[in-house]
């Protein structure tokens, strides 16, 4: 399949799931699962970016805001699909505990939305508590006990470089999961396979294998992004306005309401390190590309094979058509081969 010429910017992007992949690209979105049976299913999903049916959404800095939200509700809605789908029923019988049984029971087909709920508003429970508050309630210990009030002025610095050491703790903890690591090794095939299309390579296992794994417009690097802004804003509006870091949650409140113009600055930039590498996107980028050697593994053949399903159906817009095999004939007295 031939691409386009090197260094022709086409925006195409993708999210790992649960033994599969999610490619989105000019002609749609597709995803692809290897499922129990070591089969390669492919779906194309009917998704239209509120950016393309209303302009206002598609000015600079909101249509980040609006790409993040969008991508955190089909991301979540993909992974928790993927789960269900490339589950193996004997495996979720066998380890199914008396909660899972009692909410299969009670709920029926919806027991995967009713988990899906709980743990997504767990989850925003948790990162609030992690990424919001602790940093803010250490700031205000180490500030009072240790300081005596002396690097108020360093507060904004002092949070993000401990949501930093939080972000990284927790990454590479949830890494060494073996469910975890599978889901790396599907993200190092989907930014493998992007780099080949952007190269204007084949999309070929080999020529896939031979890319780099750490991509500038990867969600890490966007999180970093993300961080580095945060400390840049908050430093500058908490030494602008110093009442606003008198009462914790009232600071906390505050860094809510950047939040939304952070992140969308934080999308321009990452496609503008995409579309313009050079020294200074190449320098900003690189704290999220070392975070990669976490969030990423090398991934093996059979896995970029599903890669390459997705890309295709991302840039044809329809499902790959499989390659034709002959017809098996039954052979009595011909032992069958082993792999």
């Amino acid at each position: 399949m031939s691409n386009q010429k090197k260094n022709e910017y086409v925006a195409v992007g993708g999210q790992a799931l649960m033994e599969g992949i999610m490619m989105r690209g000019p002609k749609g979105m597709a995803v692809s699962l290897r499922l129990p049976d070591g089969t390669i299913e492919t779906q194309m999903k009917d998704f239209v970016s509120i950016r393309k049916k209303y302009k206002f959404f598609n000015i600079p800095i909101l249509r980040g805001i609006v790409s993040f939200v969008e991508s955190m509700i089909s991301g979540y809605k993909l992974l928790m699909e993927s789960a269900e789908k490339t589950a193996m029923d004997d495996m979720q019988a066998e380890n199914e505990s008396k909660l899972d049984k009692w909410i299969s029971d009670h709920f029926g087909p919806k027991m995967m939305a009713v988990i899906g709920f709980i743990s997504a508003v767990l989850g925003i429970g948790i990162s609030f508590l992690l990424f919001m508050y602790l940093p803010s309630l250490l700031f205000d210990l180490t500030n009072k006990y240790l300081a005596h009030g002396a690097i108020e002025m360093w507060r904004a610095v002092f949070e993000g470089v401990v949501r930093v050491i939080i972000f990284i703790t927790y990454m590479a903890l949830v890494a060494r999961m073996k469910d975890i690591r599978r889901v790396y090794m599907y993200h190092g095939a989907e930014h493998k396979t992007i780099f080949c299309f952007e190269h204007g390579k084949e999309l070929t296992v080999d020529n896939i294998r031979e890319e780099k794994r750490f991509h500038p417009r990867c969600g890490t690097s966007f999180i970093f992004v993300t961080i580095i802004l945060s400390i840049l804003i908050s430093s500058v509006v908490s030494i602008a306005f110093p009442a606003l870091t008198a009462n914790r949650l009232v600071w906390m409140a505050t860094k809510i309401l950047m939040l939304p113009v952070i992140m969308g600055v934080g999308f321009e930039f990452i496609q503008l390190a995409g579309k313009y590498p050079n020294k200074f996107t190449r320098l900003l980028s690189a704290p999220g590309l070392l975070m990669q050697r976490i969030t990423t593994v090398e991934p093996t053949d059979d896995i970029i094979e599903v890669a390459i399903e997705a890309m295709k159906g991302a840039l044809t817009g329809e499902v790959p058509a499989k390659e034709n095999k002959p017809e098996e004939t039954e052979t009595p007295d011909v032992p069958a081969s082993e792999e």
